[in-house]
């Protein structure tokens, strides 16, 4: 795993989402809930769609696209259409930054 800062942690204030970009080419989406940073695949499992452009709602992130609702911390697909889970990454704050565990 690598350990990469993907940001300060108060760029992402509680109930919004930051999309950032592994290596130029992977997005991965950080959300922080209630001051609980997570980190999620930054498309959706069902279709092309950045998530970032989504909503959240107790702890669940929802695609604006066809309305797939997946669980932050499980990646877990809590509504159809969506039916694969979205990859979850561990994703710290040290010293104000965030610090994402991706893999590679």
């Amino acid at each position: 795993m690598r350990q990469l800062d993907v940001g300060a942690a108060g760029d992402v204030a509680p109930g919004t989402m930051l999309m950032t970009w592994v290596d130029g080419t992977e997005p991965v989406l950080v959300v922080n809930v209630d001051g609980a940073y997570h980190a999620v695949q930054g498309i959706c499992s069902h279709e092309y769609f950045e998530l970032d452009k989504g909503f959240l709602t107790d702890g669940s992130l929802t695609c604006a696209l066809h309305l797939s609702r997946f669980d932050l911390t499980s990646g877990e697909a809590l509504d159809p259409p969506a039916d694969e889970p979205l990859a979850v990454y561990p994703v710290t704050v040290a010293d104000g930054r965030l610090i994402l565990e991706f893999p590679g």
